[in-house]
């Protein structure tokens, strides 16, 4: 692939990049589109998304709306579509791709199986045979229950397209299969019964590899950046620290795993791996075709944040994945149910040492939304963890 030509937004020069999800990661993505001089449209379907407080355009559809969402395209005419989230029609983004209209990130096919638990897990274990946890596919809560069996107790139960810990349970004994099956269907990006029940692994912790696939001399390449160590609760992560100390044999497992799958679903871009890791043994979680959100603390420790290297990838320049400091980061959550909430504690909570903040401006808070995060470096990642912590807790959310 050759480097993109960028010309000037809102003109007939202007290299039109259009997000499908305009949340805090979207909103992070455009302002590094826009440093380098692209024209964002941000589409979501709700207004006032953090990207479209900062895109040139939005627009608000049902984006699971094939026509609704072919038509956003063909008038847009983007030249790169990047998919921020999982609820998208994605057989219009092969069409458009096929048919090529515009240059889908990182691929259509990528897009499609990744937004789908079931086809990445099939991809990963069944065709490049990499280790994972048992798992099992259930379309009914009898399937549910007879994959729990197969694959043993404890188990985790989640629909097969969801983010952010939406619709998942762990499951410990056969009576909690029914309250799982219906959470799983409430918690589903989309109206789909089909649900993956995955087998407990005994690991260490785990850890989310990004990884860089940017044009380098001409070449497309691969690089990744310092692991990173997260912390999660009900499937949602809490707090992210880079680096995420391992053994040099679980490193370079991790790399193998995570090049074999970006490889596979090739394109430009940042890939979210998800590993599990125990001493030096590695087993595949999931991936994400874009900027993961556990690599929010990017922003504090890369020369390039996760968001400017996705962003010079998917235009084809080169791209830095350099770690300049240790840092963590830790969620903001807003505590509370309430339309266009206010927050106090801003002041104090960046008269700790190191802090910074995103507060993302979603226009509605819910008590486990993410409505910002707080980053700091420091001379170990507990330090840095520390110092995250204090300045997240900081911050409060109010009713306006």
């Amino acid at each position: 692939m050759t480097v993109r030509r960028l010309g000037t937004p809102l003109s007939d020069t202007g290299l039109r990049a259009m997000l499908l999800g305009a949340g805090e990661l979207g909103k992070e993505v455009t302002i590094e589109l826009q440093r380098l001089g692209a024209e964002v449209i941000a589409v979501d379907r709700y207004p006032n998304a953090p990207a479209m407080q900062v895109a040139h355009r939005s627009h608000i559809i049902p984006m699971t709306d094939a026509q609704v969402l072919n038509g956003v395209i063909l008038a847009e005419a983007p030249h790169i579509i990047v998919p921020e989230i999982e609820a998208i029609a994605t057989e219009v983004l092969a069409d458009i791709e096929a048919a090529g209209l515009a240059t889908v990130i990182p691929t259509a096919r990528a897009v499609q199986l990744t937004m789908n638990r079931e086809g990445i897990r099939r991809l990963a274990a069944e065709t490049l045979n990499l280790p994972t946890s048992p798992y099992a596919f259930a379309g009914s809560e009898q399937e549910l229950a007879e994959g729990a069996a197969a694959v043993g107790y404890p188990c985790f139960v989640k629909p097969v397209m969801s983010s952010s810990g939406k619709g998942q349970s762990y499951v410990e004994r056969p009576d909690q299969i029914a309250e799982a099956w219906a959470y799983a269907q409430s918690g589903g990006r989309v109206d789909t019964a089909r649900v993956i029940v995955e087998g407990r692994i005994d690991f260490d912790f785990e850890i989310t590899l990004l990884t860089v696939r940017s044009v380098q001399d001409g070449q497309v390449v691969t690089t990744f950046c310092d692991p990173i160590g997260h912390r999660q609760e009900k499937g949602d992560y809490v707090e992210s620290w880079q680096p995420q100390p391992m053994t040099d044999a679980a490193l370079a497992e991790s790399e193998r795993i995570a090049r074999a799958v970006t490889d596979n679903l090739g394109g430009l871009g940042v890939f979210g791996v998800e590993l599990f890791i125990k001493g030096d043994q590695v087993w595949f979680s999931e991936v994400s075709p874009r900027p993961h959100d556990t690599g929010l603390v990017t922003l504090a420790t890369q020369i390039q944040s996760e968001f400017a290297l996705h962003a010079r990838a998917i235009l084809g320049l080169p791209t830095d994945v350099t770690r300049r400091a240790v840092g963590a980061s830790a969620v903001i959550y807003g505590g509370m149910d309430a339309i266009g909430v206010a927050y106090e504690g801003v002041a104090e909570a960046l008269s700790v040492p190191t802090a910074d903040l995103r507060l993302f401006g979603k226009p509605e808070a819910f008590e486990r939304r993410r409505m910002g995060v707080a980053t700091a470096t420091g001379d170990t990642t507990d330090q840095a963890r520390e110092r995250a912590r204090d300045a997240a807790g900081r911050v409060r959310v109010v009713r306006a």
